[in-house]
């Protein structure tokens, strides 16, 4: 999904070979689908590096150098990981070779979309401030649909990945009750008014549908015990109170500058 647009353009210039793990058996480095698009002169996404790339790169390139020197296309070629190439994965993939050009993007479009929607886990962020500026970026190669909320006209970068769509919703916690189902939910406005309300409303979603698997809130664990009493105020209960993180990001990761708490914020995401 994230070449998507470079690969319409990359066709639209020349041919390549589109390389699909169509069977994956044992310690492998990708599973089944995942797919790479090889050119003469650069390649598009990857079937896991090391070796095994390597010979997928070369095999294609051949292809594409030598067209009628190699073997018919489309093709299947089994490899095993630990005889063959000297890997010590051990196991073996089973790799489909076929010569795309332009003709065939909508195709090919199609098969990064569908994979896009297995894979990728939408994220409601709410906040385009320094920290979420800087989680914008780090996400930006990783599997997240980010739906990015802000309150605040003139607040988004005009810059941002194909996955993140720009919202603006006053009040901002109105856009609660309709995030995508299983969205995780980060929560670091600008005002910690704001971000009650956004608690609140992801809470009280819960309530009625359990659907949000991660609720985290951006701040130190004094910030997460005056929300707790203030939700409690509002008809919370200590077990609902449970299902928000706070304060957000892996462990041990001490450093405040945004960029740093994105990073440790992204890997709990993954984690999540």
């Amino acid at each position: 999904m994230h070449w998507s647009s470079t690969l319409k353009l990359k066709l639209a210039q020349m041919p390549a070979i589109w390389v699909t793990v169509l069977q994956a058996q044992g310690s492998v480095p990708r599973g089944v689908g995942t797919v790479m698009a090889i050119f003469a002169d650069e390649f598009l996404g990857t079937i896991g590096g090391g070796h095994l790339e390597f010979e997928a790169l070369a095999l294609a390139r051949l292809y594409l150098h030598e067209p009628t020197t190699a073997p018919a296309l489309p093709l299947e070629k089994r490899i095993a990981l630990g005889p063959s190439l000297g890997q010590c994965c051990g196991g073996a993939l089973v790799l489909k070779f076929e010569r795309v050009t332009a003709a065939d993007e909508v195709r090919l479009q199609a098969i990064l979309s569908t994979q896009a929607l297995q894979r990728f886990q939408p994220l409601a962020l709410f906040g385009g401030g320094h920290v979420g500026k800087a989680l914008v970026k780090v996400l930006a190669p990783l599997p997240f649909h980010v739906r990015w909320i802000d309150s605040r006209d003139e607040i988004f970068p005009s810059d941002v990945a194909p996955q993140v769509v720009c919202e603006h919703s006053n009040p901002v916690h109105a856009a609660v009750p309709d995030l995508v189902p299983n969205s995780h939910v980060l929560i670091m406005s600008f005002s910690h008014a704001e971000d009650l309300d956004v608690v609140a409303a992801c809470l009280l979603r819960q309530r009625q549908k359990k659907d949000l698997p991660y609720i985290g809130l951006i701040g130190s664990a004094t910030k997460w015990a005056s929300f707790k009493r203030r939700l409690a105020e509002r008809g919370f209960s200590e077990e609902e109170c449970q299902q928000v993180t706070c304060p957000i990001g892996v462990p041990g990761i001490e450093g405040k500058e945004p960029e740093v708490i994105a990073v440790a914020v992204a890997a709990q995401l993954l984690q999540a």
